[in-house]
């Protein structure tokens, strides 16, 4: 799921895909435009999944996709290993994520957090 807006209108913090892969807005560059060209824009972004730096150079005007992102809460029905099975608190399904390092030791079992869905994939998230 994705939208088009024009490159003018990202702004710092929101999303953007670059390479069929979605990430967050890290800067924005926008040049002046010159005697024969348009203005153009360098977008720094970070993927959400992936956590790989990617760059987008493209004009002001041109238009760009940008991901639905949706942040939803699920709790935690258990755990084993590093794989927590989740219930969507607004669907009860579950399914299994993988839980990041630096989150070990805040997920634990019946407690609520939040997971980030977007383009198919999911990811805990607990900011």
């Amino acid at each position: 799921m994705k939208q088009q807006v024009e490159v003018k209108e990202l702004k710092e913090g929101k999303y953007v895909l670059a390479d069929d892969e979605p990430c967050v807005i890290k800067s924005i560059q926008k040049s002046k435009p010159g005697k024969h060209g348009s203005a153009k824009a360098r977008i720094e972004a970070v993927g959400i999944f992936d956590g790989q730096k990617r760059s987008i150079i493209s004009s002001v005007s041109a238009k760009t996709y940008v991901p639905i992102v949706e942040r939803k809460s699920a709790q935690v029905l258990s755990i084993s290993g590093n794989i927590a099975q989740l219930m969507d608190m607004e669907t009860y399904a579950t399914f299994e994520l993988t839980i990041p390092e630096d989150y070990k030791d805040r997920v634990t079992e019946g407690k609520d957090i939040t997971y980030l869905e977007a383009m198919g994939k999911m990811k805990i998230d607990l900011r």
